[in-house]
């Protein structure tokens, strides 16, 4: 994919030439540069906002044409499409092929200078722009002058291109007979420091002396700007005394950069001795120079000196420019004194100086460190009425955080208008310290409005957004939202949040307890699915409202899923939880499930709320669930959990159970629990009543066995029966174990005995 140089300028045949900046500085220069109109982002001329390292202009190094646009508006008709921008269209919209020099050859009837330096400035790509400087010469449709070989070494020069460039200036054009001067290796010098390829530049530059070509203080002062850049400040010296052995007096220009690179390097005493031997050599400082040593200072926050030189600026009859006010200002906020700062700017307004945007930048933080918010909130509005938006657009967060602070939020809120109405782009960070402040001042509504803003824009998910919004905003108005029944938006704002890495737990939890208490318990569990997945911890609170609400929908298995969740997170759910669950599995006839759920709960020590246990270990026995009832009631019994055997045996002995009464019995007797003779007495009669004489006999042995007592009177029956039956041993053994020795048989001492069930 290919990247522009420029886009076309018009075709002349007789352009005008002119000087030209290689790098025009944005402040620290002493002549204005006309732009170069081939490069895709021009450098701008000498602006009125200083940087916190200037850097001074290099003198002008190259002639290069320039092109007059017809101004727009004058044109009645569109004048037909220029030669050179059908070729820089061809040639950027094709790879440089034999068909693609064939068809331009083919367009153009003759090639002259004008033509190709046009095409040149024009082509879109610097490897095309290469070929075809190559191939017009190549294929004899031209002999370039100096101006196109200017033209491609500059191009070269600015996209690294620096082999290429080398190659043209150093063995090339001597091979076409072209003398070399000064201009050429100013551009390779610079190209090879803006490339920071600083040792290369001064290669070049001693290869000057060694071609014969001879250096003036205009190669001198690009190589200072190339070692100064990169903090070569010794080099600098010996380069200086280098330049005054070979007696080339230094200029005003030279000083500006020197002393600009000594501060660069936090060299004050050199900066300070070079501004004197400035003087002494007859050279008057400029407001270049004075700028320079007064944003030295600064950098020091040496603001006595850096007053004095403010002075001496104006009694020379030197006017301050808004570079200087804006590096007064800029040094009077660095040491606090803010009310100097303020002087300042009134006075530069005065005399007719309008602030620019690094003007307000270099004052907004200074007032809202110094609580100055009035000041502050004059500064936004007039720099919304001139439409001066600051580079710098980390301000307006300060500015956000310190009126809500002050307790401003009206003018907080005028902050973030004025972004708009300047075009600045507002993001997530932004929104937060409003929706914080107001839900702080429990002004909810406000804080939802801005809630509805950036859902509706989209301005958490812009993914050029770097401010992201804090916890402490979005989980006041997510707790709001979800409180007062508007959970289904608060859902929308996290998620949003959530694509952005926020991962509050506070979040999540507040969400899942709205849904609960809205009736919309999926969408609760789902959350809670989220917050598994990315093993974020979940609430106690929040998993009680989630099963409240499956509970109140009348969906007892997603309450019992949700109480397992619970539990396997760690959360020890209260007797009346697992109640709660019990008692609405067991009504809608999951009288397994409340078991396990039972089990659960007296598994977790929990043995408070157990009046359902004796209705569910009943209903597992009468549906057939033998094995698991007297499994839960063999837990109960360990837990020291009371069970109503008596109860038991005789509601399923009337009902006709008699293998659920039979099973429950005989576990009772293994485990040497205290049975009531009455409840043997009526299992033996169901048992008798349903004919199945051996379980009862079986049972009659192990009672006898254990020493029961029971005046069961129905004896002979079963006797009778099992002789019929033809049971005889069976009925013999028992005839003589219950006439044996005519003796009762006595309760053993020293048995566990089953609590009663209250």
């Amino acid at each position: 994919m290919g990247y522009y140089i420029a886009f076309s300028k018009p075709f002349q045949l007789k352009p005008r030439v002119c000087q030209v900046s290689l790098t025009p500085s944005l402040h620290f220069c002493t002549s204005t540069p006309t732009e170069d109109p081939i490069s895709p982002n021009p450098e701008p001329t000498a602006s009125p906002n200083p940087k916190p390292d200037p850097e001074p202009q290099t003198p002008n190094v190259a002639k290069e044409k320039q092109y007059q646009r017809i101004p727009r508006g004058k044109q009645q008709h569109r004048s037909p499409e220029k030669l050179e921008d059908i070729i820089c269209r061809m040639m950027a919209n094709r790879d440089w092929t034999t068909r693609l020099q064939n068809s331009i050859r083919a367009l153009v009837p003759e090639f002259d200078h004008s033509l190709v330096y046009n095409v040149l400035h024009g082509a879109r790509k610097p490897d095309h722009a290469l070929q075809f400087f190559r191939w017009v010469e190549r294929a004899g449709l031209i002999q370039h002058d100096r101006e196109t070989h200017m033209k491609i070494i500059q191009i070269l020069g600015r996209y690294s291109m620096l082999n290429h460039a080398r190659c043209i200036v150093l063995e090339d054009m001597p091979k076409k007979g072209f003398e070399l001067d000064e201009d050429m290796f100013v551009l390779l010098i610079d190209s090879y420091g803006n490339a920071g390829i600083v040792q290369e530049s001064v290669k070049i530059f001693s290869k000057m002396k060694e071609l014969g070509v001879e250096r003036s203080v205009k190669s001198y002062d690009v190589l200072f700007k190339v070692i100064m850049r990169k903090g070569r400040y010794m080099m600098a010296k010996r380069f200086f005394n280098k330049m005054l052995d070979e007696g080339i007096e230094p200029t005003r220009h030279t000083y500006n950069l020197l002393i600009w690179g000594f501060f660069l390097s936090l060299r004050l005493r050199t900066a300070v001795r070079f501004y004197e031997d400035m003087k002494v050599r007859g050279i008057s400082p400029d407001a270049v120079t004075y700028n320079t040593m007064i944003n030295g200072y600064y950098r020091f926050k040496r603001m006595e000196e850096a007053e004095k030189l403010f002075l001496e600026m104006k009694a020379n009859d030197i006017a301050p420019t808004v570079i200087s006010y804006t590096t007064m200002i800029k040094g009077y906020v660095a040491v606090d004194r803010i009310d100097d700062g303020l002087r300042l700017l009134e006075e530069m307004k005065s005399l007719g100086i309008k602030p620019n945007n690094v003007t307000y930048t270099t004052l907004l933080p200074g007032l809202c460190d110094a609580g100055k918010m009035t000041e502050a909130k004059d500064i936004v509005k007039e720099m919304v009425k001139r439409r001066i938006a600051p580079k710098d657009h980390s301000i307006f967060l300060k500015l956000l955080n310190t009126q809500c602070k002050a307790g401003d939020l009206k003018a907080a809120v005028d902050v973030l208008d004025a972004m708009i109405k300047l075009s600045i782009p507002t993001e997530a960070g932004h929104y937060g310290v409003l929706i914080e402040n107001f839900c702080k001042a429990e002004e909810y509504n406000r804080a939802v409005n801005f809630v509805d803003k950036l859902i509706e824009k989209d301005i958490i998910l812009r993914p050029q957004s770097t401010l992201e919004m804090e916890s402490g905003a979005y989980n006041p108005v997510i707790q709001y939202l979800c409180s007062h029944g508007q959970t289904g938006k608060a859902e929308v704002f996290f998620r949003q949040l959530l694509k952005k890495g926020a991962e509050d737990p506070l979040a999540f939890n507040n969400l899942i307890c709205g849904h609960a208490k809205e009736g919309t318990p999926d969408s609760a569990f789902e959350i809670l699915k989220i917050m598994g997945r990315k093993g974020i911890p979940r609430d106690a609170e929040a998993y009680k409202l989630l099963i409240k609400s499956y509970l109140r929908k009348g969906e007892p298995a997603d309450a019992k899923t949700a109480l397992d969740s619970m539990i396997e997170d760690g959360h020890l759910p209260d007797s009346s939880v697992f109640r709660s669950v019990m008692e609405s599995l067991y009504e809608d006839g999951r009288v397994q499930t409340a078991s396990r759920v039972m089990k659960s709960m007296v598994e977790k020590g929990i043995t408070e709320n157990l009046d359902l246990v004796a209705k569910i270990l009943e209903a597992l026995l009468m549906r057939g669930h033998e094995e698991e009832a007297l499994g839960r009631i063999d837990l109960l019994m360990s837990s020291e959990c009371s069970v109503n055997f008596d109860s038991l045996l005789s509601i399923l002995s009337e009902k006709g159970k008699t293998i659920a009464a039979l099973k429950l019995l005989d576990f009772g007797l293994q485990r040497d629990y205290s049975i009531d003779f009455k409840s043997y007495d009526k299992v033996l009669d169901a048992l008798l009543a349903a004919g199945k004489t051996l379980n009862a006999y079986s049972i009659l042995c192990k009672i006898m066995e254990k020493g029961g007592v029971t005046s069961w009177s129905n004896y002979e029956d079963l006797i009778k029966s099992l002789n019929q039956e033809g049971n005889t041993k069976q009925a013999d053994i028992l005839s003589r174990m219950i006439k044996g020795d005519g003796k009762s048989h006595e309760k053993k001492k020293g048995k566990k005995k089953a609590s009663v069930a209250a």
